[in-house]
């Protein structure tokens, strides 16, 4: 089963990438804390990665992989190369006219995502957090132009079975901004000035990044070729079937966007969301991604080749894996949520006020995760049969009720009611999505999926249990000092795991079996 080897090669690169970014965060942590200065960072930051998953994300893993492999099958490489050339080139000229459009109104774009940051001032110096985030946003701006070209050039490779370079160049990203901080951080600079080199550090990843993928095209014998944007067929039908998957995509993230303008009212809120926010992407990032990125072409291709039992099969195995790893990772995100905030973030500028604060946004986002992680799985497949109107609408749904819910539960119990109100709307999605599958007879759940669900929710709270009474003794060992810290995280994460997989093996969640048949076919 080449899903399976897909998503171990994509998931592993992707969990390197992520653990690197945990590291990132901590060192964040570390240095800006929970602040004026954090708050302005993480707004800036959001800007151009929001626009990003719009352009990149949205369009294109809704549009072009599919389109792009049709060509591949239908009319060979070397139209289907052709194609990609075209649009790079339509790709290029859209979002470098809004890269510019917000480099010229950023003093005023800004105010959709920070439209709180401008109520409080640095007693200190007396600068307005506004100020801060504008000049941030404007340095990192250009990521999202550079991004969206190595998201395309992606999205050959994937398309091609190549999805190890993919997969890490995120890596990248990580290692720039890790540079920038231990940099920053043993010269001595200024939270501010720390977040001009971090603002700096992420745009020049985005050339490398960029720069990488197309050498992997290269060497893959892709021919990709900048050329003059034209209106032509085959770009004509990317915009149809792009456009309303990046309003879905866009619909989704503006929707996050609101939230973290919301959250900007209370001083310092944003901050401990993104921190909260950071945590839970950890396994959406391994899992959820790692499984959409190499569903979609397994998918498109069965589809192609009229194999519609094939797809079904691999539609039910890819919710069998997410389940089977996400739902554990939601379990322990839920019942301990301090243990893990303290022991990876309190330290210098990050006190126990701000753990206790992020605490309670974590939890919220806990029970969301298999949500998350499902609607990465779940959208590919209609995005395989180019339907992007239908996910597009369902996104829509989702976005009001997160907008609506989040307001009212803001006012009421608080900023984590931005978090639950973002749970609540992706399992609404979760489950509209699934029933146009049922009802289209896309998705059948075969027994295998039904017998192990149970299964593994059995196993997972027999994990969490444990977590609670191993982390309970363990909290008071926490000390600040990064290699203890982690050294016991790591002790109780990894006994929860064993735990875990011996509790899985036990009530037959899974079968080695399994595991090795997959890999065989592969």
């Amino acid at each position: 089963m080449r899903l399976l080897k897909s998503t171990a090669i994509i998931g592993s690169l992707t969990l390197v990438s992520r653990l690197l970014g945990l590291v990132r965060e901590v060192l964040i942590a570390r240095f800006l804390g929970a602040g004026i200065v954090s708050d302005a960072f993480f707004t800036a930051f959001k800007l151009p990665n929001v626009f990003r998953r719009m352009f990149a994300e949205g369009a294109f893993n809704a549009a072009f992989v599919p389109l792009y492999a049709r060509r591949i099958e239908e009319e060979g490489e070397e139209s289907a190369d052709a194609f990609a050339s075209e649009a790079m080139a339509a790709l290029f000229f859209a979002v470098a006219i809004v890269v510019i459009l917000f480099e010229l109104t950023m003093p005023w774009s800004l105010s959709l995502i920070g439209y709180g940051l401008d109520k409080a001032i640095d007693p200190v110096s007396g600068i307005s957090p506004y100020y801060l985030a504008v000049i941030y946003a404007q340095i990192t701006m250009p990521y999202l132009l550079f991004m969206s070209l190595a998201a395309l050039f992606s999205g050959v490779l994937n398309t091609r079975n190549h999805f190890a370079l993919a997969a890490a160049i995120p890596i990248l990203l990580n290692l720039f901004m890790i540079s920038a901080l231990l940099m920053a951080g043993l010269a001595g600079w200024s939270q501010k000035s720390i977040a001009y080199g971090l603002a700096l550090a992420v745009s020049l990843s985005g050339v490398v990044q960029m720069l990488t993928v197309l050498w992997g095209c290269r060497k893959a014998g892709v021919k990709i070729g900048l050329k003059r944007p034209r209106l032509t067929p085959g770009v004509k039908r990317l915009v149809i079937l792009g456009v309303p998957g990046m309003i879905s995509a866009g619909i989704t993230q503006i929707n996050l966007l609101i939230s973290h303008s919301i959250a900007t009212m209370q001083q310092s809120a944003a901050s401990w969301l993104t921190y909260a926010d950071r945590l839970y992407q950890l396994p959406l990032g391994m899992i959820g991604i790692a499984m959409g990125i190499a569903l979609l072409p397994a998918l498109s291709r069965r589809l192609r080749a009229g194999d519609t039992d094939g797809a079904k099969q691999s539609l039910n195995r890819a919710i069998e894996i997410a389940a089977f790893l996400t739902i554990p990772a939601a379990f322990a995100l839920a019942v301990i949520p301090e243990f893990l905030v303290g022991g990876l973030y309190q330290r210098g500028a990050f006190t126990a006020e701000t753990t206790a604060q992020v605490t309670k946004a974590l939890r919220m986002f806990a029970y969301g995760v298999p949500a998350f992680v499902l609607l990465k799985v779940l959208t590919p497949a209609f995005f395989a049969r180019e339907d992007t109107k239908t996910p597009m609408i369902y996104a829509g749904i989702s976005a009001l009720i997160n907008i609506g819910l989040g307001l009212y539960l803001f006012q009421s119990i608080g900023f984590q009611g931005l978090a639950l109100a973002t749970t609540v709307a992706a399992w609404t999605n979760v489950v509209c999505l699934t029933w146009i599958l049922l009802k289209d007879n896309s998705f059948v759940p075969d027994l295998r999926l039904l017998s192990r669900l149970p299964r593994i929710v059995l196993a997972s709270a027999v994990m969490a249990v444990a977590l609670i009474a191993i982390s309970a003794p363990m909290s008071s060992h926490l000390s600040g000092n990064f290699i203890k810290d982690f050294t016991i995280l790591g002790g109780v994460c990894g006994a929860g795991l064993v735990i875990y997989a011996a509790a899985a093996a036990l009530l037959r969640a899974f079968n080695m079996s399994d595991i090795r048949d997959a890999l065989k076919r592969s």
